[in-house]
């Protein structure tokens, strides 16, 4: 009898413990929610992160949201471990044009069709960008430089394979450089292509506007180039086209979940980033540092991104980027 009653509380309790485990892996009010940044922090998609967490606890206030930074690899190190959360609705990881390169370049075994995409969030120019004490006064002496010797020009940026290594890349070869002898300097993390730029250790460096703006106008740095069509407001810098290469280029930042979400996760999760997106935090800071909204969700953002991997792996091929 004691054994027969045993069991049956044993069976209760394993039930409410399943029920549980069930309820926690989805997107309910009042629910957690964890944000990866793939990166060191300092970088776009930490400053991404952190922004979204903000309007996130403003779109929902009764929800406990938390960033997290798994750097390394551009981001692939950070996929990986995504994959291994297979289900988990209360997971987004950002990404972006950096990871799609990423993961040609490092051949990474995951890729993106290990996860559900969510959303694509912004666009971002990017920016060239030398020390105050630099030499360079303008984009025609760096090209000018680079041409006489490659290895002599160091240029600090992002993960190889992702934007900032592209745009040097392309401008390499528009100004008959071999983009293979681009002396680029890789960081997981844009504080650390900072640091370098700051301390006077490189030659360049190219991240996105917001990352290099600020520094821009206190005089620390000194702009050469920006990668847009026209110029930018509050920019005193000219095009990479204007400055006479033929190169225009836009980063872009989104969000992904893990792979095997049900069909009830994947819309509470974008529902959710859907009420972010239109929070005023989220508002303030587009604005704020010069992104553009580029909002899209559903299968309009899985088709941008298939394009995108298509896209990219011809650029990263072209260039010679591929290790």
């Amino acid at each position: 009898m004691r054994l027969r009653v045993f069991a049956a509380l044993a069976a209760l309790s394993l039930g409410a413990l399943t029920a549980c485990g069930e309820s926690g892996t989805t997107t309910a009010a009042g629910s957690s929610l964890r944000i990866m940044a793939p990166a060191a922090p300092g970088g776009g998609w930490d400053q991404t992160s952190r922004t979204a967490e903000q309007a996130f606890k403003t779109a929902d206030p009764k929800r406990k949201v938390e960033v997290f930074n798994v750097p390394g690899a551009g981001g692939t190190i950070g996929l990986a471990q995504l994959a291994g959360e297979k289900g988990n609705g209360n997971l987004l990881m950002t990404m972006g044009l950096v990871m799609v390169g990423a993961i040609e370049q490092n051949k990474s075994k995951v890729t993106l069709s290990e996860t559900t995409p969510i959303a694509k969030l912004t666009e971002e120019y990017e920016i060239v960008v030398v020390p105050a004490a630099s030499p360079y006064k303008t984009l025609a002496d760096l090209v000018a430089a680079w041409k006489a010797d490659p290895a002599k020009v160091s240029i600090s940026g992002g993960s190889a394979g992702g934007t900032d290594h592209i745009v040097a890349g392309l401008m390499a070869k528009a100004a008959g450089v071999d983009p293979k002898q681009v002396n680029y300097i890789a960081h997981s993390g844009g504080g650390e292509a900072l640091n370098e730029l700051l301390g006077n250790k490189v030659s360049a460096g190219i991240s996105g506007v917001a990352e290099f703006a600020e520094h821009v106008k206190s005089g620390k740095l000194r702009a050469l180039a920006v990668s847009s069509g026209q110029r930018l407001p509050d920019l005193d810098a000219p095009t990479i086209k204007e400055a006479g290469l033929e190169v225009e280029l836009a980063n872009w930042r989104g969000f992904v979940a893990p792979a095997g979400l049900s069909e009830a996760d994947k819309k509470a999760l974008t529902d959710l980033v859907t009420k972010m997106h239109d929070a005023q935090p989220w508002k303030d800071a587009v604005a704020k540092n010069g992104w553009i909204d580029s909002f899209q969700t559903g299968q309009q953002f899985t088709d941008f991104l298939s394009s995108e991997q298509t896209r990219v792996k011809g650029i990263i091929a072209e260039m010679g980027l591929v290790s």
